[in-house]
């Protein structure tokens, strides 16, 4: 089963993560964008797609970043929370995808286009997969959770 969701945690206990809002968009509309910017805590973040946050599986990449890098993030963060750039689509951007986005803008990944982001990111695995290989080869920490065995995981 491919899913999953994605945010950031910029600051303790508050994860930016992107999320749909309204009806459900096939295609991405720039003049009628259902989608939101939101921060969740993190038992909320973990309980988005209906699980007990006990029982979820997660991998967490602590990525380093400069004060700069922070201070950018910030200020992509609240534009965004304020404004949605961009629609929330199946064939468009989605949570994945909108992090690499921000992450791209931090010079942590290659800048995209919007729809080049998109497709290359086009579920939460594809980015998770960078982002692990990433971990990996510059000795960052990364911190999983199995999540519950009544469930079938999807396999990396």
């Amino acid at each position: 089963m491919l899913g999953g969701h994605v945010g950031i945690e910029g600051d303790s206990e508050k994860i930016v993560n992107f999320l749909p809002s309204g009806q459900f968009h096939w295609f991405a509309k720039k003049s009628d964008r259902h989608s939101l910017y939101a921060v969740h805590s993190i038992s909320n973040f973990y309980a988005i797609l209906g699980s007990d946050p006990k029982d979820v599986k997660y991998a967490i990449v602590y990525v380093p970043v400069t004060e700069q890098q922070k201070q950018k993030f910030d200020s992509i963060s609240a534009a965004y929370l304020q404004q949605t750039p961009y629609d929330y689509a199946l064939l468009g951007m989605r949570c994945g995808a909108a992090v690499y986005e921000i992450l791209a803008q931090l010079n942590v990944f290659t800048e995209y286009s919007i729809k080049k982001t998109s497709t290359k990111i086009f579920y939460p695995k594809k980015l998770r997969k960078r982002l692990l290989h990433m971990a990996e080869r510059n000795g960052w920490t990364v911190i999983y959770q199995e999540g519950t065995s009544r469930r079938k995981w999807e396999k990396d």
